[in-house]
């Protein structure tokens, strides 16, 4: 008997091992989207992210001069190279060989006439056309605010820019060309491609319009969830029931053991002095313990996105009404043991309810614990966009750096701009386990952001936003937010984030990260702030 048992184990992994992987799809990517469970898993089957844009080309290693250069879609922009194509000069913004999928594309010009088009599998005949250099016109059920959306400096056939976030998956290749007017070849062009690269032998069903067409109903559900949330489910809710919590006194909130996981976290939180609202919720530290590890620590009011003021923010993930109603759907898995703490810093004695919501959920080899890592740095350089960048010296600064195996979701970056101008020409630069060249170059910090031109307006979209502005000028209070979704980063051993730190006018900065993302029980991040930063009073907005 006993060998008997053994014989069926032997057959039953034979049997497990020879499984095919499931084929990767339009509609198993669309539903991946707004599964609150896929979002806190290390990749399987694994992948590398990766960005294509129209970063300065002779930004070529970090000892040369130009590592930081600035030209980043002038002249047409910055393309692989140009193809004749069935009698039409295209330039190439992307070749990638291999299966993968394209999760993120940005793109902003001057004129908008040019033709997108998506070559896959060697094919010498575009399998998807954009007929305008403006995603909004992608025409597939779903376009709108919730996949793709347009930019604040948006203009209907003229200038202005546009993000997709509508998956395009593809078995051996994706080549992405633009066919540009030669009246407008010169225009000022920029692009960013986000897309996953899998290990060859993946199994991926090439995209085609008439599979998305045969896929309208889940792409349009699909936006609309984006656009209008979900009700996470939950069979278990831990409260901390309303009351006060005096100056340097703290509430905990320990939650269900067992292996499950946090689906929605709700803060309501009331202040003595609503003009000291924005101080007191960076004073709030909330701290989550999973497991017997500490893995978020931060600021409440900057945990929300809303950054230094607490703001009000409308995305997938986070909600906040800027006034003290909060709410957190990051999905936050525990093998055994949970507990929440919110610490009271601040000199006001305010009055708190905290609802928790947790299910049950497995635990395996792929499942990652949610993490918050949050810094400060007061009065960093800021350095003029072309007349420094060809000085030797050192124009950035580190976002975050990670270390061990895990998936990077998503950041807010809020800041004082104490220059007299627009600060963010700087470029991100995002190295992945020991890269000898960053897999993402940027384009600009607001393009980082889904943004474009320099804006400086508040806008909420389902991946974040601006989500607070206070000046045309750029000066003083400026928060962005960013959260991932198909476009998350995993990482085996390290993950490191700098941007750099580019103005129209020379002069300083106070920049605060928080950063989103999910780890092992190894996984860390490095130089992160504590108490002291979080009790630096914030200085007056201006013209107060």
């Amino acid at each position: 008997m006993e060998k008997m048992k053994i014989l069926i184990l032997f057959l039953a992994l034979i049997l497990f091992s020879c499984q095919k992987q499931e084929p990767i799809t339009l509609e198993s990517l669309l539903n991946e989207m707004v599964s609150m469970e896929e979002m806190a898993r290390f990749p399987d089957p694994f992948y590398t992210c990766h960005q294509a844009s129209s970063y300065d080309r002779r930004t070529v290693s970090p000892d040369s001069l130009n590592w930081f250069g600035n030209n980043d879609g002038y002249n047409g922009g910055n393309f692989d190279r140009i193809d004749t194509i069935n009698g039409r000069i295209e330039k190439v913004m992307l070749d990638h060989q291999g299966p993968g999928v394209i999760t993120r594309m940005w793109i902003t010009s001057l004129d908008q006439r040019p033709v997108i088009r998506f070559y896959f599998d060697g094919a010498n005949e575009a399998g998807f056309t954009i007929p305008a250099y403006d995603l909004t016109q992608i025409g597939i059920a779903g376009a709108g605010r919730g996949l793709a959306m347009p930019h604040t400096s948006y203009s209907k056939g003229t200038v202005g820019g546009s993000t997709s976030y509508f998956p395009v998956p593809y078995a051996k290749s994706c080549k992405i060309t633009v066919e540009i007017p030669a009246e407008i070849n010169k225009n000022p062009r920029y692009y960013q491609i986000n897309y996953r690269s899998y290990e060859k032998g993946t199994q991926v069903e090439t995209f085609s319009i008439e599979k998305a067409l045969q896929a309208r109903g889940l792409i349009s559900s699909v936006n609309q969830v984006l656009l209008n949330g979900i009700t996470p489910k939950y069979d278990l809710i831990s409260i901390f029931p309303k009351g006060p919590i005096a100056s340097g006194d703290s509430c905990k909130l320990e939650l269900p053991g067992g292996q499950r996981a946090i689906t929605e976290m709700k803060f309501s939180i009331e202040v003595p002095d609503p003009g000291e609202y924005g101080q007191i919720m960076r004073e709030l530290i909330l701290s989550v313990n999973f497991d017997g590890k500490q893995t978020i620590w931060v600021p409440l009011g900057d945990f929300t996105g809303g950054g230094m003021g607490a703001f009000p923010v409308n995305c997938w993930y986070l909600s906040s009404d800027g006034t003290g109603q909060i709410t957190s759907r990051w999905l936050m898995p525990y093998k055994n043991k949970a507990s929440l703490t919110l610490w009271n810093a601040s000199g006001h004695q305010i009055t708190t309810q905290i609802n928790v919501m947790t299910k049950e959920l497995k635990w395996d080899k792929q499942s990652l614990y949610f993490n918050t890592s949050w810094k400060q740095n007061t009065g960093l350089q800021l350095f003029h966009c072309n007349d420094d960048i060809n000085k030797s010296g050192t124009y950035e600064w580190n976002f975050t750096l990670l270390k061990g195996r895990g998936v990077f979701k998503g950041d807010a970056l809020t800041l004082y701009n104490h220059s007299k101008s627009w600060y963010g020409e700087g470029d991100e630069k995002i190295w992945v386990d020991g890269e000898k060249f960053p897999s993402h170059i940027g384009t600009g910090t607001e393009d980082y952001y889904n943004s474009s031109w320099a804006p400086v307006v508040v806008s909420h979209t389902p991946f974040g936003g601006a989500t607070r502005a206070d000046t045309t000028s750029s000066q003083g209070y400026n928060t962005w937010l960013r959260t991932r979704n198909l476009d998350g980063i995993p990482f085996h051993s390290k993950m490191q984030f700098d941007f750099e730190l580019l103005s129209w006018f020379r002069g300083t900065a106070d920049y605060s990260s928080t950063v989103y993302w999910y780890g092992d029980a190894e996984a860390h991040a490095e130089g992160t702030s504590g108490i002291d930063e979080a009790m630096r009073k914030l200085l007056p907005p201006i013209g107060k």
